[in-house]
């Protein structure tokens, strides 16, 4: 892939500069815990993704939203029966999100100094979910002055690409999407015109599955440091 017209990298955030879905995904196994009265792991879990699935265009991505999901679900799977105390602890779970670790997956500073120190790209975030929920995990992660700009928007569209590029001043086939879900951070870049690095991480939230395709712009990487080949 010819990266010579690259003049901006965006990055996803949430399980590409860090881990996040591992988080959902212990939460998730606790809240089936807490409902095993009610049914079976994969019932309750399988009743979960389509309350979120049906919450999505109201309410978004993020803690607040999932926790949002996680009690409305739960008084639909118990038919009304679940207790205010299970409630309670339902609502500290989802609240325990705000607080995960945003600790920099492997190879992902040093990576992104590299670039910084090239000064040939303008760097910046573009992330779905709450502001101030990634704002904090971006501050957390000790990443933020690596970045020109953040951008944290509701959905990944291709509206919402074109308007990065405005923002920043580019046309999309001066972008390099960086991310590990194939369904918001690839296709979408591609399909535009743009570029587009997907480095995978080890979960992947059923929500971002999809079919994904060979494309003369895209690049696969197994590891972040990757990331520098490319661009030489």
């Amino acid at each position: 892939m010819d990266t010579s017209n690259i003049k901006v990298i965006a990055f996803d955030a949430d399980d590409t500069l860090w881990d996040c879905q591992t988080h959902f995904e212990a939460v998730e196994q606790q809240y089936c815990s807490l409902l095993s009265n009610f049914g079976d792991t994969s019932h309750i879990s399988t009743s979960l993704f389509a309350t979120e699935q049906a919450n999505m265009a109201e309410l978004g991505y993020g803690c607040k939203a999932f926790t949002l999901s996680l009690i409305e679900n739960a008084v639909k799977v118990s038919q009304g029966r679940v207790d205010a105390n299970t409630l309670l602890q339902i609502e500290m779970l989802g609240r325990s999100l705000h607080a995960i670790p945003s600790t920099p997956l492997d190879g992902v500073e040093e990576t992104l100094r590299a670039i910084r120190d090239t000064r040939r790209f303008g760097m910046l975030v573009f992330t779905k979910g709450e502001i101030l929920d990634q704002e904090s995990k971006l501050r957390r992660s000790g990443l933020w002055d690596y970045f020109d700009r953040v951008m944290v928007v509701a959905d990944k569209t291709r509206a919402k690409y074109r308007e990065l590029c405005q923002t920043m001043g580019i046309d999309i086939s001066q972008l390099l999407m960086v991310g590990n879900s194939f369904k918001s951070d690839i296709e979408p870049v591609l399909r535009l015109g743009g570029y587009a690095v997907h480095i995978p991480f080890e979960v992947t939230w059923a929500h971002e599955k999809t079919e994904e395709f060979d494309h003369d712009n895209l690049a696969r990487i197994t590891h972040f440091k990757q990331l520098m080949e490319i661009l030489k």
